[in-house]
């Protein structure tokens, strides 16, 4: 049995992920309505089709066939009603009749519950659990404000999954408008929201609230939550007004904080000193679909370039790209490294060029035997 597990996981036959929240129970509350319709709709057909192969020479298809018809007063006169005696046809009418009723019962239980609207909403929210449990390194976004709605934008060109969460009651309306693929409409500080998004297997958590209480009990309970899986840290960004709760917030476990006051002074101190770096910026760093990209690129533990100099690596004469930093595991940044820095497990490569030579370099780095395009090199 072990084997054969294994034997699933290397294949990739693992099942579909379920949900870490299960609404079965919220959906058969709300199908509950449905039973005694259907329960009086199957006795009427059940008792009508006893009734006429008693009453009358048919056979039992005959008589389910003439109950149906004539339970649901859908037409008369397919069999042989010309011969029906007296109490064959009193014994119609009363079917007619009571089907009337049984039908006009259901309809109106019907409409009532759709009317309600909160079986069209279970489903609904169902179906976008079980599109979320099958997402994997996706990002969870907290709150839905101005700042969801620009990263949203950038997620989705980046081809970067994420959720959003948030209590706002037209969430669903807002979600088709700002075109959030994937979202939920609860409490993003609430244990329910954390398992309807699927936070088990999510890379990290972006908490976007514009009050510092709400990011902080955010951050709070997402490592809680981290905890209890045994999991690796989740990567954690969160809004901060100013410098003071961006400092709070780092040393309450947020990865990343970003503060739009300082990276706007920032951008605008960068416009006014240096314009022209600026602009290049903006034209290759800030926009997709550039001859020139930037990206910083991770070297597995496994990587046949582990503690490898750059020089041996010839990725500048493969890919076309150059190395022009790199951050050790440790946080410390070489700037500019030459062609005898060691490449370290673990460490990033800060990697400048073209979109389809920055895409081969990962597939290089990532592999764990010395590749074959090195040999023409």
């Amino acid at each position: 049995m072990v084997a054969f597990t294994k034997l699933k996981k290397l294949l990739h036959w693992e099942g579909t992920q379920k949900p870490d929240v299960d609404l079965s129970g919220l959906l058969y509350e709300q199908l509950k309505p449905f039973r005694l319709p259907f329960i009086l709709l199957f006795l009427g057909l059940l008792l009508s089709t006893l009734g006429y192969i008693v009453i009358t020479d048919y056979t039992l298809i005959e008589a389910f066939f003439q109950s149906s018809y004539t339970f649901t007063t859908t037409g008369f006169g397919a069999l042989k009603e010309s011969e029906f005696d007296a109490l064959s046809i009193i014994y119609t009418a009363i079917v007619m009749l009571a089907g009337s009723a049984v039908l006009s019962f259901c309809v109106i239980g019907v409409i009532d519950t759709l009317n309600r609207g909160k079986l069209i909403s279970v489903i609904k929210e169902r179906s976008m659990i079980y599109k979320i449990a099958r997402l994997k390194n996706h990002f969870i976004i907290c709150h839905h404000n101005e700042y969801t709605i620009q990263l949203s934008k950038q997620f989705r060109e980046a081809h970067i999954p994420f959720v959003v969460v948030d209590s706002h009651q037209s969430l669903e309306d807002i979600a088709l408008k700002y075109r959030y693929p994937f979202f939920i409409n609860e409490d993003p500080l609430e244990e329910i929201a954390m398992l309807k998004s699927h936070l088990s297997s999510a890379r990290g958590v972006i908490a976007l609230s514009n009050n510092i209480a709400d990011n902080i009990a955010q951050i709070v309970s997402v490592r809680l939550y981290e905890k209890e899986l045994g999991r690796k840290p989740y990567f954690i960004i969160a809004n901060a007004n100013n410098s003071e709760e961006e400092e709070k917030l780092k040393k309450l476990g947020a990865d990343c904080v970003v503060s739009p006051s300082k990276l706007f002074a920032q951008r605008v101190n960068a416009m006014a000193t240096r314009p022209d770096m600026e602009n290049l910026l903006e034209r290759f760093a800030y926009q997709k679909d550039t001859p020139l990209d930037l990206e910083e690129i991770v070297v597995p533990r496994y990587s046949w370039l582990v503690l490898k100099k750059l020089k041996e690596s010839h990725l500048r004469e493969i890919t076309q790209t150059s190395i022009v930093g790199i951050t050790q595991k440790d946080g410390k940044f070489i700037s500019m490294p030459n062609g005898d820095t060691l490449v370290t497990s673990e460490c990033k490569l800060l990697v400048i060029g073209t979109s389809h030579g920055i895409r081969l370099t990962k597939q290089l780095v990532s592999k764990k035997d010395k590749p074959e395009e090195l040999k023409y090199v």
